[in-house]
This record gives structure tokens, sequence and C-alpha cells, in this order.
């Protein structure tokens, strides 16, 4: 058997799977708390990371006990970007800084405004990675700055509370703004940029490859046996693009999580910043990928969905499953400001176009278009980095509307495919790279795509509307930024 453990914003999902990748089964924690004690703030306690590790397994332990003992390799899986600040004790200095924390985004316009930074890592110095967050703590919080051990990105503090290594991976430290993401290794130069050293940041592996061993007494607490490998693993999307089998040239994905993700695979290195586009390394040893990033994609939704009373299902369940013609109404879901293809943190979200006639329905219309106009923006910056796609594949809790499926397709005018029943996302995806560490398994064999049980066809009848309202769509970011 092997165990899966994702780390994601608002809990832990651990999954088990046998040798033939059939899930056995999934459990997942309470929520853990993010904490926003200024505009603009996001932070976590890492300690309620453990607290949810460990009710997820404690969960798998009580509905398959034979299958947990049976486990002989873990991956890991988890949000990125985040500053988790480690002394020289292993103890925890402050609260993580979240990767949707947007404090330093003065700081990361300054690294910006070093050359050398675009020219190594391949990418834009965005408000959310970890290397202006660091610049922020060394201006505000001096004294902690300098207790600085270890700056671990979340999931790997997991790893030093399940194995007690240092050790991180080539996916998730790209997203850090100090990788060299055509060598894969951390930047000296871009490290002393901030005031760090290379002794600070852990050990680099690939995801395939094995990152520590269980600790004993973790695994008799758990009913394990001794030597139980730990992979690599791999930053979130890059753990779903695992899950999907999404590691070929050409194939992609498209992620309605909190935040929105159009995800290509790339068998060779293609930065280019100017198009807001993530370039980063895959799990995968020598494989990169191109990612276009929305800050809300469900969160638009939900967030609607308080304002209104009204949950998410209902919401979507009042527009039918028939596309409409677009909304006169524009929403621009920029609730956290917005990375691709705009790279402004301070911008906020607007419906544009509102009458009296603007009911409820109209409004969500406007906002499930408006996340598919964002998304179309990624696909965008893609083309512009070199990137054709032919149909990508949808994942995701917005993924169960098909009014959505629809306008995201008609939006891209691209196929959408969707997967056949199943969990196929990054705890199944670290699962997976926990198997070929534990059993050196060829990685292409077992990091392979799941069938397609439907495919959503763009709606030919209204592309030519869809693309008038996405050119509306694209003139107002200017028209309000202004304002900001």
């Amino acid at each position: 058997m092997y165990l899966g453990i994702d780390l994601g914003t608002s809990g832990v999902k651990a999954m088990l799977i046998d040798a033939d990748q059939t899930v056995i089964g999934s459990a997942s924690s309470q929520q853990v708390a993010t904490t926003r004690p200024h505009p603009g703030w996001s932070e976590q306690d890492p300690a309620e990371w453990i607290r949810a590790t460990e009710e997820a397994i404690a969960g798998l332990s009580t509905a398959h006990p034979a299958a947990l003992a049976a486990v002989r390799g873990i991956g890991l899986s988890g949000h990125m970007h985040g500053a988790t600040l480690i002394d020289a004790d292993d103890k925890v200095l402050r609260p993580c800084i979240m990767w949707n924390d947007t404090r330093s985004h003065r700081e990361a316009a300054s690294l910006d405004a070093d050359p050398r930074f675009r020219a190594i890592t391949g990418n834009i110095v965005f408000p959310g990675f970890t290397a202006p967050k660091l610049a922020w703590v060394k201006a505000n919080e001096p004294d902690i700055f300098a207790k600085v051990r270890w700056v671990l990105l979340p999931k790997d503090y997991l790893r030093l509370w399940l194995t007690g290594e240092h050790l991180s991976e080539m996916s998730d430290s790209a997203g850090t703004s100090w990788l060299d993401t055509g060598a894969r290794a951390w930047s000296a130069e871009l490290l002393a940029a901030t005031g760090l050293e290379e002794r600070q940041m852990p050990g680099l592996v690939e995801g395939t490859e094995p990152a520590g061993t269980l600790r004993s007494d973790l695994s008799a607490r758990w009913g394990l046996g001794e030597g139980i490998v730990v992979a690599g693993g791999a930053g979130d999307n890059a753990a779903s693009a695992c899950g999907m089998g999404t590691v070929r040239e050409g194939t992609a994905f498209v992620s309605f999580g909190t935040s929105g993700v159009l995800f290509a695979a790339n068998a060779s290195y293609l930065p280019n910043p100017a198009s807001a586009v993530h370039a980063f390394c895959h799990a995968l040893p020598n494989t990169w990928h191109q990612m276009g990033v929305i800050l809300s994609a469900t969160d638009a939704l939900n967030w609607h969905s308080r304002v209104t009373g009204a949950s998410a299902a209902d919401l979507t369940t009042e527009l039918g499953e028939a596309l409409k013609e677009p909304s006169s109404v524009t929403f621009l879901p920029y609730l956290s400001g917005e990375r691709t293809p705009h790279n402004d943190a301070a911008i906020r979200g607007a419906f544009l176009g509102l009458g009296h006639e603007s009911g409820r329905a109209v409004l969500t219309q406007a906002v499930l278009e408006g996340v598919s106009f964002a998304i179309r923006d990624s696909l965008e910056a893609l083309k512009s980095a070199g990137t054709r796609l032919s149909r990508v594949t949808a994942i995701g809790g917005g993924s169960r509307s098909r009014y959505w499926l629809k306008s995201i397709a008609t939006a891209l005018n691209l196929p959408v495919d969707l997967p056949a029943d199943g969990d196929f996302g990054a705890a199944f995806g670290a699962a997976r790279l926990g198997l070929i560490a534990a059993t050196g398994a060829n990685p292409t064999d077992i990091l392979t795509a799941p069938a397609t049980a439907e495919t959503i066809e763009p709606e030919a009848a209204l592309t030519a509307a869809y693309e008038d309202a996405y050119q509306r769509y694209r003139r107002l970011y200017p028209a309000i930024r202004a304002a900001y």
C-alpha cells in the first residue's frame, strides 16, 4: 500500500492506494484555520497542519486498519509558496505566511526590478512567492529574521515532522524565487539578494526520489513497519498533474479550486516572465511545466454565496444546464488581487454593468463568466510563452457545475474532458509519487492519465458572443486600475 498526504489550504487529505493504483480509501481532517490580522495578510499555524495530518491518518486507521498497516511508501503534496520559518532547534518562529498573502507586494516589486530574478528563475517575483515574504520579515520583524535557520515550504515542514529531514523537491521550490529553474538548483546569488545563504535552504531531490524515512515513533503509533520511504513529493499543482497523468508534452488541465490554474506539461524549460506565466520544474526529472494562476476561482463563487446567503450549489443550479448568452454584467474576480496576467496585488474585484434588472441569477452568471474569462487570460498568456493546447481536462470542485464547464469550454474555445469517476487530485498524485520512490518504478509507467468519461465541447452558437464579452472583460482591468 502507498499513502498520499495532501496539505491543502483548508485541511489535510490522506489517501491509500494499492500496488495497482486502486484507491482503497481516503480521509480528511477538520478545517485548518486561516487568520487575516490585517488586510492582505493570510497566515496559518504549522502546528495545525500536524493536528490535521494526525486526524486524517486516524480516519484511515479506523476505516482501513489493515491497508494502512501495509503502507510501504508515502508521498507529500502541499500548498506552495508559504514561508515557514524554523530556528536552529527546529521550532517555528512565527505563523506561516501563506500563498495568498500579499503584504510583501512592495518587496516583490523591488526584487522583480532586479533583472537577475527573472533571468535565473524564469518567473516574475510575485507577492505570493516566498522570497519577498522573507524580505518583508527582514524589514519588519528583524529579530525573527535573525533567528531563521531554515526556510521550509509547508509540505516540507510536514516532512520535517514525519522524517526529521530538512529536504524539499524541485516543483515546490521553483515557486520561491530562489531556484535556478533551468539548472534545478538553489541560486546562491538570489538568496544573497534577500539576506540568506544556501545553508538555510533544505536539500533538494526530485519528486520521484526518496526524501527520508518515517520516524520510528510515528510508525509505531500508526501501526506501520520500519523504514517507510517518504518521497520528495510535489507542490499541489504538480501533484495534481501527477494524479491526472499530465506529465507529457502538450497535456494540460484546468483546476477549479480556491484558486484557478491552467497547467501544461513541457518536455523542456520554456520561460517567458513577461507573460506572467509560471515556468516551474515538474515533479519528474528533466520535466517542466507552465502554469497560469488566478487567485480566486471557487473562492469567487463562495464569496458570492456568503453575500447572497445561498449555497454555491443552489446558485449554480438556479442557472440550469443550458449555457446562456453572456450576461450584460461583467465580474472581475480580483478579490485577492491577481497573478496571471496582471501581477497586481492591489487590484480588487468589481461588478460592472449593474441595472435594476440585475438579480441574483444574473450576478451568479457574471461570477462564473468572470472566472472563465480569467482562465482565458491564462490561456492567452501560455500561448505567448510558446504553448499551444488542443484540449484540457477539468478537475476540482468547480468542475461539478456543468454550467461552469460549458462556460469554460466556450470561453477557451477548447474541448474540456472530464475524467472517469475517481479521485485523481493531489492526494492521489502524492500517493503515486510514494509508490515510485518506494519501488523504483518508471515514473511514466505509473503516471498515466485516467479514462475520459465525457467531453464538453464549446457551444459553437455562443463562441462569438463569448469572444465579444471576453474583449469587454479585457478592457475593464486598465479602466479600473487607475482607481487603485
